[in-house]
């Protein structure tokens, strides 16, 4: 029987052939935390009694969530982080440094790897060829004492995307129309592997965005076969030498395959209060924005920060309108700097947060008022996410974030 690619790479670190649904005991090759979660992971791991992580050179704690902190508790958090890191020799990703998801794939995570993180969206990884899951602060906690996890293989879904997209229409709108057509639970514990010729034409960037919003469909990971566009991103990288690649076998056996043209696919949002409410854009021009948002694991990469300032410059963002912009990472943030991209945003009069998650998960930067709509790049749109419960988060590409920042309401074109 042949395996697809979640069974063969759980089966090279289990050490044994596995199937989807069995139970088994695997090796992990990287851990991750961030400051919301990894308090709790930190606490959890001396509980069990261990002196020494298991391989402290790729544990990895972030401080990507409140950075930097807004307030006191959070400070003594990240606190807890910091004494941790240097008691165990962990490494520590300080205030600045950025969202834990972007550092990973640019630093920390090979193709064929095996990573645990204890935060939803650990499955960005996914699109280096990695099985990069969440996971809860305690099993986390086990995983960096021990090296080991438990899980069920997951059965796949195997996503085959061809053709070629319409102009301006990116891997988000494609993510934002599958979860549309399944649900945000229905690829509940299931992987996702991605396929087809739109994705082997896709760019690191595109596939990083498909992984990271798996898990907003339910699903366990986002697999994806590394190729020689993940090759020449290694080698950027510095990491030529741990290129690997596994692909499914021919008669591997899924559970469901979906298969979408993407020449099909149009400016796609997801409304409140659940990213499986979507949209056309071109349907939601009566919808006033008081925020636009770009940013996050999702889409805060250089190519997202370019697609803005294409359309920003020599423009200005509506009156009555806030627009932050957030680059994922301090590489990133660096590479809009050189290229001029942030004095394009700062002469459209739009706000530069430093990397890291800023609004996202509603904790400072950018919290919205009672009844205020943001539009925003992020992965997530229910009740409460930008810290008040009262607000409307609507989620979009950066090409319709960026146009809509200009226009003062829901657009895709200018």
């Amino acid at each position: 029987m042949g395996q697809t690619l979640v069974e063969k790479i759980i089966s090279n670190h289990a050490g044994k052939q596995v199937k989807a649904g069995e139970l088994v005991i695997t090796n992990v090759d990287v851990c991750a935390v961030q400051d919301g979660t990894g308090p709790l992971t930190v606490q959890e791991f001396k509980k069990l009694g261990k002196d020494k992580l298991n391989n402290p050179e790729r544990t990895i704690l972030f401080i990507d969530h409140a950075s930097p902190s807004p307030k006191k508790e959070l400070s003594n958090m990240h606190t807890t982080l910091r004494d941790f890191a240097k008691e165990y020799g962990a490494v520590l990703s300080e205030v600045g440094s950025g969202v834990c998801h972007q550092r990973l794939v640019e630093t920390f995570v090979n193709p064929c790897e095996i990573l645990v993180g204890a935060d939803s969206h650990t499955c960005t990884s996914g699109a280096l060829g990695a099985f990069a899951t969440g996971m809860g602060s305690t099993d986390v906690a086990v995983a960096m004492a021990l090296g080991k996890t438990w899980l069920k293989v997951p059965q796949t879904f195997k996503i085959v995307v061809n053709g070629e997209f319409r102009p301006r229409i990116c891997s988000k709108d494609l993510m934002l129309h599958l979860i549309g057509m399944i649900g945000a639970d229905g690829a509940t514990y299931k992987s996702l592997e991605f396929t087809g010729e739109t994705i082997d034409n896709m760019s690191m960037s595109e596939r990083f965005t498909l992984a990271n919003m798996a898990v907003e469909a339910g699903a366990k990971c986002g697999l994806f076969v590394a190729d020689e566009k993940t090759k020449e991103y290694l080698k950027s990288r510095g990491r030529e030498d741990k290129f690997k690649s596994i692909k499914p076998d021919e008669d591997a056996i899924y559970e469901r395959i979906i298969e979408i043209d993407a020449s099909e696919i149009e400016h796609t949002v997801s409304c409140p209060h659940t990213v499986d409410n979507t949209k056309l854009a071109k349907d939601l021009h009566d919808v006033k924005v008081d925020q636009v948002y770009v940013g996050t694991c999702t889409n805060g990469r250089i190519e997202d920060m370019r697609t803005v300032a294409e359309i920003l410059k020599g423009r200005k963002v509506h009156e009555g309108v806030r627009m932050l912009i957030c680059p994922a990472s301090r590489e990133i943030y660096k590479q809009a700097l050189k290229e001029g991209l942030l004095d394009i945003f700062i002469d459209a009069n739009a706000v530069i947060l430093p990397p890291g998650c800023g609004p996202c998960v509603g904790i400072h930067a950018g919290i919205l008022a009672d009844g205020e709509v943001c539009l925003t790049t992020q992965n997530r749109n229910f009740q409460g996410r930008l810290g008040n419960t009262k607000g409307f988060i609507y989620l979009s590409s950066p090409y319709v974030a960026a146009c809509s920042a200009v226009k003062g309401y829901i657009s895709e074109t200018l």
